[in-house]
């Protein structure tokens, strides 16, 4: 699993990966503050995201340092770094790059499995809902999931750079199937990128997992970065 997440990132960024199932000691103090009044499981998943960022920390030989939470709850990434974290109940992935290789990062990871029909209209834009039912019946499910996948991990990729809290509906995605690129679209103005901006990113799927990755390099707030994405092929 840790080979096919490595495959979707640039080979300047560092990537690490823990089980959130696992115990993982050694959170940092001003970490702890975030989940002080967690649930175990939600402070087993916090714990293995750091243990994760602090693995990619000695793969790119930097000194181990605190990510804190901030008050928008996105992590804070130590001066000269950016990053991002995700989690499901079977695996936790950490990318981590410097700012000379990367203005962002987004990552998610999902179960490879349906996405339940009745979240689609909040997941996916009419265009994307409109190509979902031209697929067959029991593709729709796993595509769904996979549109879901894509937007998190652009969500959080934007994120740093925009600072607003969007909607699904704001990127409309589109995959490609046989080589493993996407492109997301911005459907309104949103921060540094206006209304038809595009940026791109990759995905895989192995070991019943989804990962979506997305890099911004310098200058991709003022310019498009589409990296592949064509007709959804099955």
């Amino acid at each position: 699993m840790l080979d096919m997440a490595r495959g979707v990132f640039s080979r300047r960024c560092a990537v690490a990966m823990t089980d959130p199932r696992s115990e993982y000691p050694g959170l940092w103090p001003d970490e702890s503050l975030a989940i002080a009044t967690a649930r175990p499981k939600r402070r087993r998943e916090f714990a293995a995201g750091r243990a994760a960022v602090r693995r990619a920390m000695r793969a790119l030989d930097l000194p181990a340092a605190a990510v804190p939470q901030g008050h928008d709850r996105a992590p804070v990434w130590p001066p000269g770094t950016t990053g991002s974290i995700s989690h499901c109940d079977m695996a936790c992935i950490a990318v981590l790059a410097l700012v000379g290789d990367a203005v962002s990062l987004g990552v998610d990871i999902e179960p490879d499995t349906p996405l339940e029909p009745e979240l689609w209209p909040a997941i996916c834009t009419p265009p994307e809902r409109d190509r979902l039912s031209a697929l067959p019946v029991a593709q729709r499910g796993r595509m769904a999931k996979l549109l879901f996948c894509i937007k998190e991990a652009a969500y959080k990729c934007q994120y740093p750079l925009s600072r607003e809290i969007i909607d699904f509906d704001r990127l409309e995605v589109t995959p490609d199937l046989v080589g493993g690129t996407f492109a997301a679209r911005f459907t309104a103005p949103t921060g540094p990128f206006g209304k038809d901006h595009v940026l791109g990113g990759r995905f895989a799927r192995g070991g019943g997992l989804i990962l979506a990755g997305m890099i911004l390099p310098p200058g991709a707030d003022r310019g498009a970065m589409a990296n592949g994405g064509s007709p959804w092929r099955p």
